[in-house]
């Protein structure tokens, strides 16, 4: 009987969701992470079952209560009955073939000057030019605040600590993926961007 747990299919489920967030182009993902953050009553960055419910219904994907518990126990890695936040971001994220995870993992390095996996205000300073941004030159921010902004447009939405990890730009980057169908181009635009 079509609707039972056995028969929903958790990675189609998983898979629409993605589609979902790809419609919204790169920053679906992102806005997915915010949705779920809002969801996230008790603030333990991870979902119940109630409010997976909740999170995908405000993100506007309809989901039986089967399919969510079907999401949920796919994704429980330690059988908690909830399910990592961090991790579902992971399931959605579509996959990167290895030339685009390469360029990505090179222009994380290049900002990582001090090579300790997190990237800083103090790595960005000669690596990244505040003095161009629009805001800086309109004298509306200081060059700290040019690069807390834009470290924060990669920094997890859950866990704003004013540090971005290799996940969390890969995480970034897998959302501007996602509209690039072609390996080549996404590979030529990381490269000029970050003047590899």
């Amino acid at each position: 009987m079509a609707g039972t747990p056995r028969d929903a299919h958790p990675c189609s489920t998983i898979e629409k969701l993605r589609l979902k967030c790809l419609e919204r182009g790169a920053a679906g993902i992102k806005g997915l992470s915010r949705t779920f953050r809002i969801m996230d009553e008790d603030r333990s960055k991870s979902l119940d079952l109630q409010e997976l419910l909740r999170g995908l219904e405000a993100y506007g994907m309809s989901v039986s209560r089967d399919e969510a518990q079907h999401i949920l126990s796919t994704l429980d890695k330690d059988g908690g009955g909830t399910v990592d936040f961090s991790e579902f971001l992971e399931a959605l994220r579509p996959p990167l073939s290895c030339s685009r995870r390469a360029v990505i993992t090179a222009a994380f390095s290049k900002l990582d000057r001090s090579g300790d996996g997190v990237v800083t205000v103090l790595d960005l300073q000669g690596v990244y030019d505040a003095t161009q941004h629009p805001k800086f030159r309109s004298g509306q921010w200081s060059e700290e605040e040019v690069f807390h902004a834009f470290l924060d447009s990669f920094d997890s939405p859950y866990d704003k600590d004013g540090k971005v990890t290799l996940e969390e730009f890969v995480n970034y980057y897998s959302g501007v993926s996602a509209s690039i169908d072609s390996d080549e181009y996404f590979v030529t635009m990381v490269r000029k961007a970050w003047k590899l």
